[in-house]
């Protein structure tokens, strides 16, 4: 996700939201539309926040400046997040927030914290606040339909954009921002922190540096071989791969490449200046090494694509389904109203002593109409084997949807928003009955529920 596009403004976070259900028709732009059924029709929402299909249901159950267990405050812009089973029907959910060092009004602290509080980096003035961004989580009863309790567990990074589960039950938090140590700040940034979702309190904030330094969106792990898969926000990102000395001990260093499509020397998969992907045609991926990932320059895409790796365009959500990934690029495509891609690793990916296979990467979903599909951004694997993908498109009246996507490539609507904001964070609980997921601004966690195995198309 980037500011840049964004309008809204945070100090608009008090906004009464059913005085957004009075826009004029002259101002709303075209309305979604569904490649096929999936749930059905929207049902407007009495209550002006989120249309579901009928026999959905929502429940807010956390909210931006609310106070937590710790006595801080729920922070604003929560971003990409995280489910985990946390025993007894109980799901914990790890949240990231999206908030730079001019954001600390915004931020998780109600007052001045001390100097011995466990912050990864403090601001220069401000007193020596601790940065405002990091996570949080909180623990929910599935079968109470309660929130059991909500705590800060990461603070003083910047901009913890999106991230990704791991097997091993923990939170990869991503720092979307490369600041460097004196530009008002102590630490460089830029890197990726782990989040044990089973930790109370605050967790120390170790970056892993070896997973390199760069504007980090999202982040997923191959089960079986424990390596990682890294998407970047940026119009010439690439795809990276880490592949850990110790399989779930990311802190114990490792290996880092980026993707490069092999066949015909494709050397752009963004489709701007002509079709160089075609849609649905399987093409072979190499790995190319980076050296020097803490990347003082922040020159690690431009390296590498000098080396002959592939620029995406704007790397944001990805998630590990059955045996592959997706990953979806948010202005992708000849119309840039975005791309999803699916990566298959080759079945000795990541083995050491064994020759590393091409896998195999093609283009899953381009968008060619607004209406179908607009600038999805962070997503997940359903379940029953959908995508849902979060829209992020900010124009002067946002319209932002969930987005199913069939494992055939066809859109349909799930949802709409009916505030001015984005939708972020999907996910659903271990044991597929619930999907969380965000607002973005102000900070909104939702679960929702429903018939999901009526699912047409």
């Amino acid at each position: 996700m980037q500011f840049s596009r964004r309008s809204f403004n945070f100090g608009l976070g008090s906004l009464a939201f059913a005085g957004l259900a009075q826009r004029s028709l002259a101002q709303m732009p075209p309305a979604a539309r569904s490649e096929v059924s999936g749930y059905g029709a929207l049902l407007p929402d009495p209550d002006h926040l989120i249309d579901l299909p009928k026999g959905f249901s929502y429940q807010v159950i956390s909210r931006f400046g609310n106070v937590m267990d710790d006595g801080f405050v729920v922070p604003n812009a929560g971003d990409g997040m995280g489910a985990f089973a946390a025993g007894k029907g109980k799901v914990a959910l790890v949240r990231n927030h999206e908030l730079s060092p001019r954001d600390l009004r915004f931020g998780p602290f109600p007052g001045k914290v001390g100097a011995d509080f466990r912050a990864y980096d403090r601001m220069a003035d401000a007193g020596g606040m601790p940065l405002p961004g990091g996570t949080t989580t909180l623990i929910y009863d599935l079968k109470s339909g309660r929130k059991e309790a909500e705590w800060l567990s990461l603070s003083g990074t910047i901009r913890n954009c999106a991230g990704g589960i791991t097997p091993w039950g923990s939170w990869l938090t991503c720092e979307e921002n490369v600041t460097r140590a004196g530009q008002g700040v102590g630490q460089d940034h830029g890197y990726v922190f782990e989040v044990p979702s089973a930790h109370k309190g605050l967790v120390d904030p170790v970056p892993l540096k070896a997973m390199g330094r760069f504007n980090h969106e999202a982040a997923c792990v191959d089960p079986r071989t424990g390596i990682v898969y890294l998407t970047e926000d940026r119009d010439d990102s690439l795809l990276y791969r880490f592949t850990p000395n110790v399989r779930g001990e990311l802190a114990k260093g490792g290996r880092l490449e980026a993707l490069a499509l092999g066949e015909a020397r494709i050397r752009d998969s963004r489709n701007w200046t002509g079709t160089a992907v075609l849609r649905g045609k399987p093409l072979r991926a190499n790995w190319i090494p980076l050296d020097n990932p803490e990347s003082p320059d922040d020159d690690l895409r431009l390296r590498g694509h000098a080396l002959g790796a592939t620029l995406f365009a704007r790397g944001e959500g990805i998630w590990w389904g059955k045996g592959e990934l997706y990953f979806a690029c948010t202005d992708g495509g000849a119309m840039k109203l975005g791309q999803i891609f699916r990566y298959v690793p080759a079945v000795n990916e990541g083995f050491p002593g064994e020759s590393d296979a091409p896998g195999r990467i093609e283009l899953f979903y381009e968008s060619q109409d607004a209406a179908a599909y607009n600038y999805g951004d962070n997503l997940c694997v359903m379940p029953n084997g959908h995508l849902m993908v979060c829209e992020d498109q900010y124009t002067d009246i946002a319209d932002n949807h969930l987005r199913g996507i069939t494992p055939d490539g066809k859109a349909y609507v799930f949802a709409r928003s009916r505030v001015q904001t984005e939708f972020a964070g999907a996910c659903f609980s271990p044991d597929g009955s619930t999907m969380f997921v965000n607002f973005y601004a102000p900070t909104m966690t939702l679960a929702i529920r429903g018939p999901w195995h009526k699912v047409r198309g």
